[in-house]
């Protein structure tokens, strides 16, 4: 919360696909369930591994699952907490770029992380994830 109002944590992926993208590219950090991982697992490595600090410390609040544009499932938790997103630093993936030209070039998972109010945060989230916006906007 900052003067009262509540505030979201959103990070925008890193990559050349997303470079000039911007409203409505922006979303909460997430991953791929493996081997033996519960969920709630999944949450707290990828917040990690995303955003290079774990996540808060404290109680965690289900805002349920919605399924994205592409199928992938997200389930996802609030947390109260602070971050300095100046200080954001993620683990990054390689891929061949330009395509084709047989070069790999390694880029961060995540290029940037902000705070947003909630009006900001709609606009700003990923279409399929704004239904956990209004989960949250409903719980506070």
């Amino acid at each position: 919360m900052r003067d009262g109002k509540l505030e979201v944590l959103l990070i925008h992926p890193g990559g050349p696909f997303w470079a000039k993208r911007n409203e409505g590219a922006w979303s909460i950090p997430k991953g791929e369930i493996e081997p033996g991982e519960t969920v709630l697992d999944v949450a707290r490595r990828e917040f990690e591994e995303e955003l290079g600090t774990p996540p808060p410390d404290g109680e965690l609040t289900s805002l349920g699952t919605v399924r994205q544009a592409g199928g992938k499932v997200v389930h996802a938790w609030t947390a109260r907490g602070d971050l300095d997103v100046a200080r954001v630093k993620s683990v990054t993936f390689s891929m061949e770029w330009p395509p084709r030209s047989g070069r790999m070039q390694e880029f961060p998972e995540v290029d940037r992380a902000a705070w947003f109010d909630l009006d900001e945060a709609r606009r700003m989230i990923l279409p399929s994830q704004l239904p956990l916006l209004e989960r949250l906007a409903a719980h506070e």
